[in-house]
């Protein structure tokens, strides 16, 4: 029994560093070679985009890839450059598409706790429901995991799959306890799944529920809130 515990906690601890490894935002370097859209897109140079645009780009360009898969979007939305996204979405970029290491630009937002962005991604018609990621996962998934609740809100309130299981064999709600730390932040993502109707018996590999996960952990508060859900 104490060696299944060790090795839950090291998968927990090894996938709690995942979205830092996997999601990957331009680094210094890439950004100075960067040319055309995807410069004027990370630094938020607007009279520059707008000269872009205003010869409208075939499709290949508005959505062309750095190395690293990254479109003008993905790099617009790393950056924080919101009217930067607004401008790309008017004039027709791709809102869903997916870079190399899977992720779109809502996860993008998702996984930074980036409320504003994400709200305006969702204004413009971005999808809260694509799979996600090398862990076939969802935004929600990821911001279960990471204890952003305002995102969790917003996901929820655009449609986003409240039962999805990765390929680890997690949901939302199993992910806000064994990658969580039991505090406010992931009492508040547990609680907006709840309500939300996210099903807690929903189990993992080794059948265990969000609510046996808890108490296994000494997740007091979180135990009530799915205890609750329970009755």
């Amino acid at each position: 029994m104490k060696r299944l515990h060790v090795i839950v906690l090291t998968l927990a601890t090894i996938c709690a560093a995942v979205p830092a490894r996997a999601q990957t935002a331009p680094s210094a370097e890439q950004a100075s070679r960067y040319t055309g859209l995807h410069a004027a897109s990370h630094t938020g140079d607007l009279a520059a985009l707008d000269r872009l645009l205003a010869a409208k780009p075939a499709p290949e360009l508005l959505n062309g890839r750095d190395p690293n898969g990254r479109t003008p979007l993905h790099v617009a939305t790393f950056a924080r450059q919101r009217e930067v996204i607004r401008k790309l979405a008017a004039a027709g970029a791709d809102l869903n598409r997916l870079e190399d290491d899977r992720y779109d630009a809502v996860t993008i937002a998702a996984v930074a706790g980036d409320d504003e962005t994400l709200r305006l991604l969702l204004a413009l018609g971005a999808s809260a429901k694509q799979t996600t990621s090398r862990y076939d996962g969802t935004a929600l998934i990821a911001a279960a995991h990471l204890g952003h609740d305002g995102v969790v809100r917003q996901l929820i309130a655009a449609g986003a799959p409240l039962d999805h299981v990765n390929n680890l064999h997690w949901t939302a709600l199993i992910e806000a306890v064994v990658l969580g730390d039991g505090g406010p932040r992931h009492q508040a993502v547990v609680r907006a799944l709840v309500a939300a109707r996210a099903n807690p018996q929903l189990a993992d590999r080794e059948g265990r529920t969000p609510l046996q996960l808890a108490r296994s952990r000494g997740y007091a508060a979180i135990v009530r809130e799915l205890e609750a859900a329970d009755r």
